[in-house]
């Protein structure tokens, strides 16, 4: 009997454990009817409405595939894959792409350009070239709907490209593009082993950052607009005096061959640089121009003196009125506090140092917006017109 009675006892306790509590009641895994799918973290809060609760679908509505892939691409070459896609319901908002386990590429649209067909979308990326290996992303693609539903997203895996690395000439610029051109140039004195010439160049599916000339004292970019498609950039680079025609080779994607980029060296007198290690100039020659002058004056002076003809003092007055003319200082300018000095007359150009409080330079020349000044230091540079104290 005792052992009866146990049995019973056991068998009474399990029923009680299997029956379902409120605790359980409350927290029953939401679905709707159609529902294939859900997640079993997601709970219906007490405060929320039923129009809030997020529908999950299992099903498949996204299909992916490569539409254009490149056979091979160069290392620092932008480059486009096109993949076509394939969505099996029609109201939504758009399709999300993550782009994860690549390597070798620097991608540079998260948003792809769509082109709409009557079956397909034909979605294109873009990507930079910058190892010699390369493996596409994984295209993690996902509808997104206006309504509170979200359906499995579609992977599409990544690939292996085939890359080749240029074997470039002495004079490549580390530049590949379908066109690369000059729009203009100008070269100017920089010292007196050195010019310094700044271009501007035009280039078309092109990464033109990456522009880097060889054999040159300095170089540096000005000003810069870049995109997918269309770049232009301001360049300064400071070559040997004795250059008369500064050339530099791009790869021509378009011709699959190098092109050569030809700039006649043509000094202008107006000198537009920084001279950043420009010494004071030699003084000794001005200074032995005044000598001289000096001279001739103290004579016709003394002559004029001894022979009594004091009508031609008014002589003297033409060699006094050029020594005054070159040892009067040049004209100051009130710089104001905060002022970039610039490299060069550019808008967006490099700026070598800032003013720590209000000065007065030395004024050298002037080219629209700008004023060129020699600093305290000697050194050359332009300040703006806006950075000119206004009296």
């Amino acid at each position: 009997m005792t052992r009866f009675f146990l049995v019973c006892v056991l068998f009474l306790a399990t029923l009680q454990a299997n029956e379902p509590s409120a605790y359980d009641f409350d927290n029953t895994y939401l679905f709707d009817a159609n529902q294939t799918s859900f997640d079993e973290n997601i709970t219906q809060d007490e405060n929320e409405t039923p129009q809030e609760v997020i529908s999950y679908y299992a099903q498949k509505v996204l299909y992916l595939n490569y539409k254009d892939i490149p056979p091979r691409v160069l290392k620092g070459e932008i480059f486009s894959v096109t993949l076509k896609t394939l969505a099996t319901i029609k109201d939504y908002a758009y399709i999300r792409y993550d782009l994860i386990n690549y390597k070798g590429v620097e991608p540079l649209n998260d948003i792809p350009y769509t082109a709409e067909g009557d079956k397909y979308n034909y979605d294109t990326f873009y990507f930079l070239a910058t190892q010699g290996e390369i493996r596409l992303p994984d295209f993690n693609a996902s509808i997104v709907t206006n309504e509170p539903i979200r359906y499995k997203s579609t992977l599409l895996k990544g690939q292996d490209l085939n890359v080749i690395t240029l074997n470039p000439t002495k004079k490549y610029a580390n530049i590949i593009a379908n066109d690369f051109e000059l729009v203009e140039y100008k070269t100017t004195s920089y010292d007196d082993k050195h010019n310094i010439l700044i271009f501007i160049a035009e280039a078309t599916n092109c990464d033109i950052k990456s522009l880097h000339l060889q054999n040159v004292y300095k170089q540096g970019i000005e000003s810069i607009y870049q995109s997918i498609f269309d770049s232009r950039i301001t360049y300064y680079a400071i070559i040997d005096k004795r250059i008369e025609n500064f050339s530099f080779s791009y790869f021509n994607l378009k011709k699959n061959s190098f092109s050569v980029i030809n700039i006649p060296i043509i000094v202008h007198d107006d000198s537009v640089t920084t001279q950043s290690d420009l010494k004071p100039k030699d003084q000794s020659r001005e200074r032995l121009k005044m000598a001289i002058v000096a001279g001739v004056a103290l004579f016709m002076f003394v002559l004029i003196i001894l022979t009594k003809k004091y009508a031609y003092l008014v002589l003297i007055a033409v060699p006094v009125a050029y020594i005054v003319y070159i040892s009067a200082p040049s004209k100051e300018v009130c710089i104001k506090k905060g002022a970039k000095i610039h490299l060069l007359p550019v808008n967006n150009g490099t700026i070598f140092e800032t003013t720590s409080s209000r000065y007065f330079l030395q004024k050298e020349g002037s080219v629209k917006d700008f004023v060129k000044v020699k600093l305290k230091n000697e050194k050359i540079g332009w300040v703006k017109n806006e950075d000119i104290c206004s009296y």
